[in-house]
């Protein structure tokens, strides 16, 4: 990444960690894009170059997810099926304390603030259409039979391990204690859809 690319991406994290910390605080609605802007010292219009619309100051990982999908199944070894790679991939953003992963302090909130809104409800809905889109794809050029199916199936299988893995920690039970069982359910997730469409 040349000096120009890296500028851009310190700019963007910039402004979605300053528009999170306001849509925690004050809540999605009640924080405008110029708010936004004036807090990270930015025009509108940057924050627009970075992000299409308000919804997506807040979900600004889509394209991360996209990337990890995308590397998971073609960056894989020889010998190793898509959907044991994807596994593998999943398995270690739970270890990593990654957000996708769904361990760490800040999910209650955040999905709290999600859900207090409808306008992110329907994004985070689109955003989900999207990379089952994405998946389909990476699948089906992958050789998996089934693929739409099987990318349907894995994300509506790990979306209820998150949300499990994101209710627990809220309900107040240990992270350690939500780890061993977000490993299983993840992992009964992935046994589930190898069961019905092959690898």
């Amino acid at each position: 990444m040349n000096l120009r690319d890296r500028k851009k991406a310190q700019t963007r994290q910039r402004i979605a960690d300053t528009a999170t910390l306001m849509f925690k605080e004050h809540g999605f609605d009640a924080v405008t894009v110029a708010d936004v802007a004036r807090a990270a010292d930015v025009s509108t219009m940057t924050v627009f170059n970075h992000f299409a619309r308000k919804e997506d100051l807040l979900l600004d990982r889509i394209p991360e997810a996209v990337l990890l999908l995308t590397q998971a199944v073609e960056g894989r070894a020889d010998g190793v099926a898509p959907l044991a790679a994807l596994r593998q991939m999943v398995f270690q953003l739970v270890d990593q304390g990654h957000p996708f992963g769904a361990i760490g302090d800040s999910f209650g909130w955040f999905w709290q603030v999600v859900l207090d809104s409808p306008a992110l409800r329907a994004r985070a809905r689109e955003a989900l259409e999207e990379i089952e889109g994405v998946l389909g794809r990476l699948l089906q050029q992958a050789g998996v039979p089934n693929p739409r199916l099987a990318a349907a199936l894995l994300l509506a299988g790990y979306r209820v391990a998150y949300a499990d893995a994101v209710g627990r920690q809220v309900a107040g039970v240990a992270a350690a204690e939500v780890v061993v069982g977000h490993r299983a359910m993840i992992g009964e997730v992935f046994d589930a859809v190898e069961r019905a469409v092959g690898n």
